[in-house]
């Protein structure tokens, strides 16, 4: 027979400790982590994809449930002062809310790949709000649901991407070259130029001391070469 100290030991010391342990070992094993964008902004009229995906430890069958809901950051709509299921899918059949996005709403995942993403078409100045991802995994039906944030806004509000702006940036700095090789090529052929001119002038003020038969060969030979001011020469008659 047991001695009676020795039970209440069991029953105090060990079952708590059991019990700890599955609480802090074995439950955050089984929770399910479900990721969305923090932000999306979507041009208003067109599709809007708002991602949400998840891991699971449990395999993922019929009984996997996916659940999204809607709320709204305007004062004046109605589910502005809670979220408001607005998609439901389980047993591989998705189920839209009856509401405004009933006929706009789309399921685009695959829950074998654990991808749980809907798509809005089109896209509404009203759908501005949070939306929540919410994923059930059986036995895995632990976690936090995911939320995003939805701004639909004016084309001309969209903010460009980095490619957009790499292109610009591209283009810009190939237009700045061409304008750099435009002005070099300009500033080369007006030293040419002026190079041509100083050598036509040396030419004219040396040929004045050359004897006079040859002055008049040399200044045909200037002729063919520049246009020099003075008038044409004269040669005397008796020469």
């Amino acid at each position: 027979m047991e001695p009676r100290w020795l039970k209440d030991v069991c029953r105090r010391v060990l079952w708590p400790g059991c019990l700890l342990y599955v609480v802090f070992v074995s439950g955050p094993a089984s929770a399910i982590d479900i990721h969305t964008d923090p932000e999306v902004i979507v041009q208003n009229g067109t599709t809007g994809v708002l991602q949400c995906t998840f891991k699971s430890s449990e395999v993922v069958t019929k009984s996997t449930t996916v659940t999204w809901s809607f709320q709204s950051n305007q004062p004046d709509h109605q589910y502005f002062k809670a979220p408001y299921v607005i998609y439901y899918f389980s047993n591989g059949q998705g189920y839209p809310a009856n509401t405004e996005f009933k006929e706009r709403v789309q399921f685009i995942g695959d829950i074998n790949k654990k991808d749980a993403s809907i798509q809005l078409s089109p896209a509404q100045f009203s759908d501005n709000g949070t939306f929540f991802c919410d994923v059930k995994n059986p036995p895995d039906v632990t976690g936090t649901q995911a939320r995003t944030e939805l701004r639909v806004v004016l084309k001309e509000s969209l903010p460009q991407s980095s490619t957009v702006i790499i292109i610009w940036a591209v283009c810009g700095a190939l237009f700045l070259l061409v304008i750099i090789a435009v002005a070099a090529c300009f500033a080369i052929k007006v030293l040419h130029n002026r190079h041509d001119y100083e050598g036509c002038t040396t030419l004219e003020g040396g040929s004045s001391d050359a004897p006079r038969p040859l002055k008049k060969v040399e200044s045909s030979r200037e002729g063919s070469r520049c246009t020099s001011p003075s008038g044409p020469l004269q040669v005397g008659a008796g020469g």
